[in-house]
């Protein structure tokens, strides 16, 4: 047998939820390329989709839509527990927790066992998770903010309640970038999270144990907690002029350099094309101008003169989490965010894993101790 170190390259399903082709820096949801779906979609459309494997028509789009927001209102237990956290607690380790809280509230989620859970339950689960997480990654930013009193959900589209929930703002181009951000992060093929997702999903654990444990593994700083890391290698750098001695230091001493390269891409991340495109067209919006932005920027010249030839270009995490920053929103919420947007996808392939289950097992390759006789305590 051949060790594959990460698995890289190992195929572990068949899948018609997203495909990339990492030669040329494409993305595509069932079909429809990432540019096409973050220009002329919603996040809300763009859920039916990876759940149903097609575009909603009018009247689909709107019972779905209607659906998720009859959903939303949290059980106030769980909003108090929030209450009683420390207030430097974890957004992730909050949201992981709360989600995992669900199953206690909402029976139906945990009465899953083969032979016993329908697809029709299954996507009844999966909007009912899209519909709470939002709201508890919203309800402990106002935790946070002590300003959880009059915290309340809408009716509105999910990218626009979402932000309102978050800090009261109705502005549209906010929201519609919000929307795009959900939309570009909602999915992509067999990461780390999603592989966590599928693996718990075929032992018949309940969706929300699912969801906790891919939210577990996308709080790792090589996942979804990189955009964060990303704003603090900005403000390390601190401006343009600063940009080369800091890279070459950080490639001389072989350490990271956050958000960028991917295991798939060996261009530039079409995720992080949009990305770049939304934070310029937001600066544009506000009249402002970025020292972040022109930094970044300087960071990716150089990176691509210094390792464009190994096909190492910026990633999705490069520009997201400044854009965030622009928007207002803190850096600890930026990987809650990302988690909000993934559940999509991982609900996605978690009714897709149930529908042809078999229990992952791989194998391994021992290089331990040969077999060995066991010695007492007074012969070592």
């Amino acid at each position: 047998m051949e060790y594959i170190p990460g698995l890289a390259g190992v195929p572990a399903k068949h899948s018609k939820i997203s495909d990339i082709d990492g030669e040329k820096g494409v993305l595509y949801y069932r079909g429809y390329s990432i540019e096409d779906i973050a220009e002329n979609s919603t996040f809300d459309e763009t859920c039916f989709l990876l759940f149903n494997g097609e575009l909603p028509n009018k009247n689909q789009l709107t019972e779905f839509k209607k659906n998720i927001s009859k959903g939303r209102e949290v059980h106030p237990d769980i909003l108090a527990m929030m209450s009683h956290l420390p207030n430097n607690a974890s957004p992730m380790h909050v949201l992981q927790m709360s989600i995992a809280l669900l199953s206690e509230f909402f029976p139906a989620l945990t009465e899953q066992a083969e032979g016993q859970y329908s697809l029709e339950q299954q996507h009844s689960a999966a909007i009912t998770i899209i519909s709470q997480i939002a709201t508890l990654a919203a309800a402990w930013e106002r935790t946070y903010n002590n300003s959880l009193q009059g915290f309340s959900v809408t009716d509105k589209d999910y990218a626009a309640n979402f932000l309102y929930m978050l800090n009261g703002n109705e502005d549209p181009y906010m929201i519609e970038t919000l929307d795009k951000c959900l939309i570009l992060h909602a999915e992509h093929t067999i990461n780390a999270s999603t592989f966590t997702a599928m693996v718990t999903a075929s032992t018949l654990a309940n969706p929300c144990s699912v969801i906790t444990a891919a939210i577990a593994s996308l709080s790792g700083p090589l996942h979804g907690g990189a955009n964060r890391a990303v704003v603090s290698m900005i403000e390390d750098i601190g401006s343009p002029a600063n940009v080369e001695k800091y890279i070459d230091s950080r490639l001389k001493n072989k350490e990271v350099i956050w958000g960028m390269g991917h295991r798939e891409y060996k261009t530039k991340d079409p995720r992080a094309k949009i990305l770049e495109k939304m934070l310029i067209k937001l600066l544009g919006q506000e009249k402002t101008s970025s020292i972040e932005l022109e930094t970044a920027k300087k960071v990716e010249e150089v990176c691509e003169a210094r390792l464009g030839e190994k096909g190492i270009y910026p990633n999705v995490d490069f520009y997201s989490g400044i854009l965030y920053k622009e928007m207002g929103i803190r850096p600890e919420l930026f990987t809650p965010i990302f988690a909000v947007s993934r559940t999509a996808g991982w609900l996605a392939h978690y009714i897709e894993q149930l529908q042809n289950n078999k229990i992952f097992r791989p194998t391994q390759i021992y290089d331990g101790a040969s077999p060995r006789k066991y010695v007492s305590m007074e012969q070592r």
